[in-house]
């Protein structure tokens, strides 16, 4: 998604967690334990494309800051996790079978692959 697009997204939800009225076109939903915002079209007004976002899916990659405490001293320990392997890590920790606390997930997209 555009860097326009998130930050629409994310001051849709700074304003609800601030308590302000929302705008009917940006009212956030709660489901499964969760807050979302659906976006039919994108800030130009466009509809998704679903090959487009799929495609661009494939070149984002996630750094995810993982916190450890390996022989009694704190770690951050940085994964580089392709976009289609991004729940299978999100689910190793919840089973532990990756030890420690996630700190961050970042996104980024490799030079070479934009």
């Amino acid at each position: 998604m555009s860097e326009e697009t998130n930050l629409k997204v994310i001051s849709m939800f700074n304003r609800h967690n601030k308590d302000l009225p929302q705008d009917t076109e940006e009212q956030i939903k709660y489901f499964a334990g969760f807050n979302y915002v659906k976006l039919k079209r994108d800030v130009n007004g466009k509809k998704f494309v679903a090959s487009k976002l799929l495609s661009y899916a494939e070149k984002c990659h996630y750094i995810v800051s993982v916190l450890r405490n390996v022989d009694g001293e704190e770690c951050l320990y940085n994964y580089d996790i392709k976009s289609s392997d991004l729940p299978k890590f999100i689910k190793a920790l919840d089973n532990k079978v990756l030890n420690g606390t996630l700190i961050e997930i970042e996104k980024y997209i490799p030079e070479d692959l934009a």
